[in-house]
């Protein structure tokens, strides 16, 4: 059974930084598309940012520059490192994996962050 399990969130200050990680279990995903959503409350849950298995990388326009993803296929973990954080990022983050051999989506339960002014 695949399970995602996030990292990380939490309440900090407007400026500061916080990492997010996401443990993948159940199965590996060396090969699928991994990435980090987010949904802010009366929003629509949205992309992040995305990273494919060569190490292609998509940004949501708002965190480029503030915001960088990466990938260990070794540990199948995924991570998001938020820099610059401003109250407009306060939402869930979710962590999302795409497995493109069975195009099945995996989600993980997410986690709070709160940006305060």
């Amino acid at each position: 059974q695949v399970q995602l399990v996030e990292s990380g969130g939490g309440l900090v200050q407007a400026g500061e930084s916080l990492r997010l990680s996401c443990a993948a279990s159940g199965s590996y995903f060396s090969n699928d598309i991994m990435g980090w959503y987010r949904q802010a409350p009366g929003k629509q849950r949205e992309t992040v940012a995305v990273i494919g298995s060569g190490g292609s990388i998509n940004y949501t326009p708002s965190v480029k520059g503030r915001f960088t993803i990466s990938r260990d296929n070794v540990k199948n973990t995924v991570s998001l490192q938020m820099n610059s954080l401003k109250p407009e990022d306060t939402a869930v983050y979710y962590c999302n994996v795409f497995a493109t051999r069975t195009a099945r989506t995996y989600w993980g339960q997410g986690t709070q962050v709160t940006v305060s002014p």
